[in-house]
Protein backbone atom coordinates (compact mmCIF):
# COMPACT_ATOMS: atom_id res chain seq x y z
CA UNK A 1 0.00 0.00 0.00
CA UNK A 2 1.11 3.51 -0.72
CA UNK A 3 2.13 5.83 2.10
CA UNK A 4 -0.33 8.30 0.59
CA UNK A 5 -3.09 5.95 1.72
CA UNK A 6 -1.73 6.08 5.27
CA UNK A 7 -1.43 9.87 5.12
CA UNK A 8 -5.06 10.00 3.99
CA UNK A 9 -6.12 7.91 6.98
CA UNK A 10 -4.21 10.18 9.36
CA UNK A 11 -5.68 13.28 7.72
CA UNK A 12 -9.16 11.84 8.16
CA UNK A 13 -8.51 11.18 11.85
CA UNK A 14 -7.40 14.81 12.22
CA UNK A 15 -10.44 16.04 10.28
CA UNK A 16 -12.81 14.15 12.57
CA UNK A 17 -11.00 15.52 15.62
CA UNK A 18 -11.16 19.06 14.20
CA UNK A 19 -14.85 18.71 13.41
CA UNK A 20 -15.63 17.38 16.88
CA UNK A 21 -13.53 20.11 18.49
CA UNK A 22 -15.44 22.73 16.52
CA UNK A 23 -18.83 21.26 17.35
CA UNK A 24 -18.16 20.68 21.03
CA UNK A 25 -15.18 22.72 22.15
CA UNK A 26 -15.56 25.89 20.13
CA UNK A 27 -19.32 26.25 19.80
CA UNK A 28 -19.60 28.49 22.85
CA UNK A 29 -16.40 30.42 22.04
CA UNK A 30 -16.81 31.35 18.37
CA UNK A 31 -19.37 33.49 16.62
CA UNK A 32 -21.70 31.60 14.27
CA UNK A 33 -19.76 33.08 11.32
CA UNK A 34 -16.39 31.87 12.64
CA UNK A 35 -17.85 28.48 13.55
CA UNK A 36 -19.11 28.15 9.95
CA UNK A 37 -15.59 28.92 8.72
CA UNK A 38 -14.19 26.24 11.04
CA UNK A 39 -16.78 23.76 9.71
CA UNK A 40 -15.80 24.59 6.11
CA UNK A 41 -12.17 23.91 6.98
CA UNK A 42 -13.05 20.57 8.56
CA UNK A 43 -15.27 19.59 5.61
CA UNK A 44 -12.59 20.28 3.00
CA UNK A 45 -10.02 18.61 5.24
CA UNK A 46 -12.15 15.45 5.34
CA UNK A 47 -13.02 15.49 1.64
CA UNK A 48 -9.38 15.73 0.65
CA UNK A 49 -8.37 13.18 3.29
CA UNK A 50 -10.70 10.78 1.48
CA UNK A 51 -9.13 11.95 -1.75
CA UNK A 52 -5.72 10.94 -0.41
CA UNK A 53 -7.06 7.42 0.13
CA UNK A 54 -8.06 7.37 -3.54
CA UNK A 55 -4.71 8.81 -4.61
CA UNK A 56 -2.91 6.17 -2.54
CA UNK A 57 -4.96 3.49 -4.25
CA UNK A 58 -4.17 5.05 -7.64
CA UNK A 59 -0.47 5.02 -6.80
CA UNK A 60 -0.70 1.28 -6.25
CA UNK A 61 -2.55 0.85 -9.55
CA UNK A 62 0.23 2.27 -11.71
CA UNK A 63 -0.13 6.06 -11.44
CA UNK A 64 3.10 6.37 -9.49
CA UNK A 65 4.50 9.81 -10.31
CA UNK A 66 1.13 11.43 -11.04
CA UNK A 67 -0.27 10.06 -7.80
CA UNK A 68 2.73 11.22 -5.77
CA UNK A 69 2.53 14.74 -7.20
CA UNK A 70 -1.26 14.83 -6.76
CA UNK A 71 -0.95 13.55 -3.21
CA UNK A 72 1.62 16.19 -2.34
CA UNK A 73 -0.63 18.88 -3.76
CA UNK A 74 -3.63 17.60 -1.78
CA UNK A 75 -1.63 17.54 1.45
CA UNK A 76 -0.36 21.05 0.75
CA UNK A 77 -3.94 22.08 -0.04
CA UNK A 78 -5.18 20.75 3.29
CA UNK A 79 -2.42 22.58 5.13
CA UNK A 80 -2.98 25.87 3.31
CA UNK A 81 -6.77 25.81 2.82
CA UNK A 82 -7.98 24.17 6.00
CA UNK A 83 -5.04 25.33 8.09
CA UNK A 84 -5.56 28.97 7.17
CA UNK A 85 -9.29 28.73 7.86
CA UNK A 86 -8.73 27.03 11.21
CA UNK A 87 -6.31 29.80 12.13
CA UNK A 88 -8.64 32.53 10.90
CA UNK A 89 -11.60 31.12 12.81
CA UNK A 90 -9.56 30.98 16.03
CA UNK A 91 -7.78 34.33 15.76
CA UNK A 92 -9.82 36.51 13.41
CA UNK A 93 -6.58 37.39 11.60
CA UNK A 94 -7.77 38.23 8.08
CA UNK A 95 -4.29 37.74 6.62
CA UNK A 96 -4.71 34.01 7.24
CA UNK A 97 -7.85 33.98 5.09
CA UNK A 98 -5.74 35.42 2.25
CA UNK A 99 -3.82 32.11 2.16
CA UNK A 100 -6.96 30.01 1.66
CA UNK A 101 -7.18 30.44 -2.15
CA UNK A 102 -3.64 29.07 -2.50
CA UNK A 103 -4.83 25.90 -0.80
CA UNK A 104 -7.83 25.76 -3.14
CA UNK A 105 -5.50 26.08 -6.11
CA UNK A 106 -3.45 23.17 -4.75
CA UNK A 107 -6.63 21.07 -4.51
CA UNK A 108 -7.56 21.86 -8.10
CA UNK A 109 -4.02 21.24 -9.36
CA UNK A 110 -3.82 17.93 -7.49
CA UNK A 111 -7.03 16.62 -9.01
CA UNK A 112 -5.95 17.80 -12.47
CA UNK A 113 -2.57 16.08 -12.16
CA UNK A 114 -4.29 12.86 -11.10
CA UNK A 115 -6.83 13.13 -13.92
CA UNK A 116 -4.20 13.76 -16.58
CA UNK A 117 -2.11 10.86 -15.27
CA UNK A 118 -5.11 8.52 -15.31
CA UNK A 119 -6.09 9.73 -18.81
CA UNK A 120 -2.60 9.06 -20.14
CA UNK A 121 -2.43 5.66 -18.47
CA UNK A 122 -5.82 4.71 -19.91
CA UNK A 123 -4.61 5.78 -23.38
CA UNK A 124 -1.50 3.65 -23.00
CA UNK A 125 -3.67 0.61 -22.22
CA UNK A 126 -5.79 0.89 -25.36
Amino acid sequence: MSRLFAVGAFMLALAVAAGAFGAHGLKAMLTPEMLAIWETAARYHAIHGLGLLAVGYAADRGLGKSARVAGGLLVLGILLFSGSLYGYALTGTRALAMITPLGGACFIAGWLVLGVGAWRRAGAEV
